[in-house]
Order: structure tokens, then C-alpha cells, then sequence
């Protein structure tokens, strides 16, 4: 896979995961106190993922066509991880 085309499928499944995180958050606000900082864990554990995935996906973008070509299969695996980390604190919330 291009480069370019990685960066671009990472921007747009970010920009997913912070419109989810976004609404957690709603749903935090709204929450009763004892339920609240239970959202509150899980958020900061998608965060963290969000964050990570972020790094990886700045990572690939100033990564030379050189390293790219070496690196890709690692951050393919990472991104993966990430992902099924974030979908699983997601998940626990619907």
C-alpha cells in the first residue's frame, strides 16, 4: 500500500475514533456519579489508543520511501493492535 494512502485511511479512522470518543464523553457528562467514572476509565483507555495510533500514523509520515517500505508490515501489525484495542473499550459501551 502507498504511503500516502496509509496516512490517509489512519487520518480518517482518527478522525472516527475522536467523533466515538466524543460522544462517550456526552454520555459521561450525563451519567450518574457511580457510572461516571467508569466512563471516564474507558475513555482514557480509548484515548490512550487514539493517542498511540496517532504516533504510529505520524511515524509513517515522515518515514523516507526507504524506511516506509521497511516499516510497513510493523505498523500495519501495530495499527491493527491499536484498533482492536480501541473497538474492544468501544464496544463495552454499546
Amino acid at each position: 500500500m502507498d504511503r500516502d494512502v496509509y496516512v490517509e485511511k489512519m487520518k480518517a479512522k482518527l478522525d472516527e475514533w475522536n467523533a466515538e470518543i466524543d460522544k462517550l464523553q456526552a454520555h459521561a457528562r450525563a451519567a450518574e456519579a457511580e457510572n461516571k467514572a467508569n466512563y471516564e476509565k474507558h475513555l482514557a483507555e480509548m484515548r490512550k489508543q487514539r493517542d498511540e495510533a496517532h504516533a504510529k500514523m505520524r511515524e509513517a509520515q515522515v518515514a523516507s520511501d526507504a524506511a516506509w517500505d521497511d516499516m510497513r508490515k510493523g505498523m500495519e501489525s501495530a495499527w491493527e493492535n491499536i484498533a482492536t484495542s480501541f473497538q474492544k473499550a468501544w464496544s463495552r459501551f454499546q
